[in-house]
């Protein structure tokens, strides 16, 4: 069993006992993270692609070490000026295990779809009731005269827009 899961902004395969070198994570040495974004399972022939990511699909892994990689030296120069720079640079990362991939039965995917559908009604809603036109924007007042059935707001001011939607 494998999966394709994003880590750190990077895709890795990654598959049970394996160790994955990633860019540093937040956490201790010996703490257990856990990876929502699996964008494939393999099980024993049986693939499963997320679009793009797999709903409920996990993987757990546990964080070994952080650590350095070897130093980069950047050099620039540009020639007959008397330029040059010198400098080096050590990427950090974290070394992980994978302890385990779940197909389903995750808990987090599901709390982030249910939120937003909460949030959009009540938005809705404060939006047919507002009726104080002084604060409403321009393209508002524009709209608004357009549901009110009044001709020529196009060339209207934002005045005059608010005086004819009054009437």
């Amino acid at each position: 069993m494998y999966a394709i899961v994003e880590i750190a902004g990077q895709q890795f395969k990654v598959a049970k006992d394996q160790k994955v070198y990633v860019h540093r994570l937040q956490g201790a040495e010996g703490s257990e993270v856990t990876f929502d974004n699996v964008m494939l399972v393999e099980d024993k022939g049986n693939v499963t692609i997320g679009a793009p990511a797999i709903v409920g699909a996990t993987v757990k892994a546990k964080i070994l070490s952080h650590l350095q990689g070897d130093k980069v030296i950047v050099f620039k120069k540009k020639r007959r000026k008397g330029y040059k720079k010198k400098n080096g640079h050590r990427q950090a990362f974290s070394e992980i295990q994978i302890e385990s991939i779940a197909a389903s039965g995750a808990k987090k995917s599901a709390k982030k779809e249910a939120a937003p559908k909460k949030e959009a009604a009540p938005k809705a809603e404060v939006k047919k009731a507002t009726t104080d036109y002084s604060s409403m924007t321009v393209a508002q007042l524009k709209v608004a005269a357009k549901e009110n059935g009044i001709s020529g707001y196009t060339s209207l001011k934002k005045a005059e827009l608010i005086e004819a939607l009054t009437k």
